[in-house]
């Protein structure tokens, strides 16, 4: 199997994990390959489309996991070794992997997660597998949003912010927003709004099949910021237009029950 594996090098002990598994990964049989050292400051995909790995291998926490979700030009399967904080993405953990990795092989079932692409005035952004969120430039101002669905006014509000969540997202940002917790196998919009003015402004969960626009009315600089990594400023009467990715992530199956792990995971916050 030809394995790409993508690390938090700035992490001593990350890095000294990740060779050790990369070792292990090699003497039980597998090609593999390291990515960039410095991600964060990638500007070119993390593999060439025409040769794509069977699989990648994520050695860091959930901002690792999403910023190689974005970078890669084409999603393959990928399963995330946890080496963060929390990991609500990684489902193995430092102890159980060379295990696990002991008994995978091809094909590698997977889990398709749906992301959200992005468009700004008609212009597209890029694709989010947690979020997309819309706030201000400047602290302590709102912003006035207007929502259509499907074309027809569905909502107008004043906040400080609009989170725009995937399922898989649903425990990220939008929970700490005050979101439900959503079922990564339910493909559908999360719309969070953040501090809004009014209390009757309540999080929405949107079919994916529909159309979701966003209109910023406020007369305030503001930005768009996908998933924590990809940062567009915007201004008043632009437009954000909201549709399903055609290209879901692809998270190996390691046999975790989502809702244990949400349980879990959970008490460690």
């Amino acid at each position: 199997m030809d394995i790409l594996m993508v690390v938090r090098f700035e992490d001593l002990r990350t890095r000294d994990y990740a060779d050790q598994l990369g070792n292990h990964l090699t003497k039980i049989g597998h090609t593999v390959r390291f990515g960039p050292e410095n991600l964060h400051e990638e500007q070119r995909d993390l593999f060439d489309p025409a040769s794509s790995p069977d699989l990648v291998v994520v050695v860091g926490g959930d901002g690792t996991i999403l910023l190689t979700a974005q970078l890669m030009p084409v999603q393959v399967p990928l399963i995330g070794v946890n080496r963060g904080e929390v990991g609500f993405l990684a489902d193995l953990e430092p102890e159980d992997a060379f295990r696990f990795f002991d008994h995978l092989s091809l094909p590698v079932r997977t889990e398709p997660r749906m992301r959200i692409s992005l468009s700004i005035d008609g212009n597209y952004i890029g694709d989010a597998l947690n979020e997309a969120l819309i706030v201000t430039d400047r602290p302590a101002k709102m912003l006035k949003f207007l929502i259509h669905i499907n074309g027809v006014v569905a909502e107008r509000f004043r906040a400080d912010g609009l989170l725009i969540s995937t399922p898989t997202g649903s425990t990220a940002y939008a929970m700490s927003a005050g979101g439900p917790i959503v079922d990564p196998r339910v493909e559908g919009f999360l719309m969070v709004p953040l501090a809004p003015f009014m209390l009757s402004n309540r999080p929405h969960l949107i079919d994916s099949s529909r159309t979701v626009r966003v209109t910023l009315e406020a007369e305030k600089p503001a930005k768009l910021v996908i998933d924590g990594q990809v940062i567009r400023h915007i201004g008043e009467m632009s437009t954000i237009d909201v549709i399903r990715s055609s290209e879901p992530a692809l998270f190996v199956d390691a046999g975790q029950n989502f809702f244990e792990k949400i349980n879990r995971k959970l008490r460690h916050l």
